[in-house]
């Protein structure tokens, strides 16, 4: 160590001296590490701990990047290009002028997605800026110099499960092959986003930090920046402190940082939700010095889905205090265009887009809604989502849930909302009543109640 001239740098977040102590090589085995203490194939996955616990290390700036057109596709009917150039104009309109959707990738394999791309590249936006993925290949790479893109995304499969079983490799062949790729496109002025697949099942000091050593020497080399994706592919990542790795979401950020030097803003997390831990995964990703989560919309994904898109812009607006601009009521038509121009059908309950998310039928809870509507609605639906708070009507409503129905339904001004002391109210109750008693046993529909509502007012002469 007398001689140990590594460069001792100022963490421009802590403002104090660090050295870094280890320095990784890659370790060429000659059998695969699977992890079997922690993923014992006949058993459910182990989450074991060493109490080692890294800082949080927040990025300066963090942003959201949209695979819905790669990975998105990869698990319903394809887009067709009008409905991709479509989705990527909302897309557009909800990052905002200052580009919280910061980039969108696409697949370049059949002619209807190249023809998208172009159709998107044409509309000149900033943000989010068209991108491709390919696989390590030249004959893929081919495809993004025939289009001219300014960065394409390269599947760097990165755990022994795939460099031997599926690639039949060795890690130093995986290695080796994955440079020669990246050099190609560096050679081209082409920037490359590194996909590191299934990196919780990897070697993260035997492979993973090694080879992004690698990468950043080969971007010190061409002066050309070189993105890293940490690809969940699995979804076996966890965000609890002192987890070990390769399963610890914040080790593994750290371990990026750190160790391989790769800057958080040239990083990005990848998540799906196999364990439901897509959403906090990426959350932790950001808190621990990753700048970019991928997601797409609605989490639709690959198996049980990647992170939700819309719901990483609301934990965007919870951690920065701001949504910078994003016009989440972009999200409201997004959903109404998946359901109805592509048959799309998002579960009721799922959150902020579902039919029911901001639905009660709780007639206790429609009382409160009643007084306030703070009570029971998670912040101003109709502000943030153009998605009022509704009461749906059944036997347990009650007389305030039947009245907050009529109020936002005929979307009454303050000074015309009915309280559940008004005898149109108490008409609809005992007409909703006498439906349960018949045996009625699903909850009443818009059209009957309008129906109800309209023969009660003409009877009462009351006009809404």
């Amino acid at each position: 160590m007398a001689n140990d001239n590594r460069p001792i740098i100022k963490n421009q977040h802590t403002n104090l001296l660090e050295l870094e102590e280890h320095i990784y090589h890659l370790v060429d085995v000659e059998s695969p590490n699977t992890y079997r203490n922690l993923f014992p194939y006949d058993e459910i996955p182990k989450i074991a701990f060493n109490n080692r616990v890294v800082p949080h290390n927040m990025p300066d700036k963090i942003w959201i990047t949209d695979t819905t057109f790669r990975d998105g596709q990869q698990s319903r009917a394809p887009y067709t290009t009008e409905q991709i150039v479509t989705i990527y104009d909302y897309l557009h309109r909800l990052g905002g002028p200052n580009g919280i959707i910061r980039q969108s990738e696409f697949f370049l394999y059949t002619k209807k997605d190249r023809d998208a791309v172009y159709q998107c590249l044409e509309r000149g936006y900033e943000f989010p800026e068209v991108t491709s993925w390919i696989r390590a290949s030249n004959k893929d790479f081919q495809l993004v110099k025939d289009i001219g893109l300014k960065e394409t995304g390269i599947l760097v499969s990165c755990s022994d499960y795939h460099i031997f079983y599926k690639m039949k490799m060795t890690r130093q062949q995986a290695m080796f092959h994955y440079l020669h790729v990246i050099r190609e496109c560096l050679e081209y002025g082409i920037s490359p986003r590194c996909h590191l697949e299934d990196i919780t099942r990897s070697d993260i000091f035997g492979f993973v930090i090694p080879f992004c050593v690698e990468l950043m020497r080969l971007q010190d080399q061409y002066k050309i920046p070189i993105k890293v994706r940490a690809c969940d592919t699995m979804g076996y990542g966890v965000n609890f402190s002192g987890a070990v790795n390769p399963r610890s979401v914040q080790g593994i950020i750290y371990g990026l940082t750190t160790h391989a030097g790769v800057p958080s803003e040239q990083l990005e997390w990848h998540g799906h939700n196999d364990f439901y831990k897509a959403v906090s995964n990426s959350t932790t990703a950001w808190l621990y010095g990753c700048s970019g989560v991928n997601c797409s919309l609605f989490g639709i994904g690959e198996r049980t889905g990647n992170t939700p898109l819309e719901a990483m812009a609301f934990e965007y607006a919870q951690l920065r205090g701001s949504l910078d601009g994003m016009d989440t009521t972009v999200i409201t038509e997004l959903a109404e265009y998946y359901e109805k121009e592509l048959g799309e059908h998002i579960p009721e309950r799922t959150p902020f887009v579902g039919k029911n998310f901001n639905v009660t039928r709780a007639g206790i809870h429609a009382d409160g809604l009643l007084k306030n509507e703070e009570i029971y609605n998670i912040f101003d639906t109709s502000k943030f989502l153009n998605r009022p708070v509704l009461v749906a009507v059944s036997n347990t409503s009650g007389l305030a849930g039947i009245a907050h129905w009529i109020n936002t339904y005929y979307r009454l001004p303050e000074e015309q909302k009915l309280d559940k002391s008004n005898p149109l109210v108490g008409k609809v109750k005992e007409w909703v009543d006498q439906e349960y008693e018949d045996g009625r046993v699903t909850v009443i529909s818009d059209d009957e109640l309008v129906e109800v509502i309209q023969e009660n007012c003409r009877e009462l002469g009351i006009d809404l």
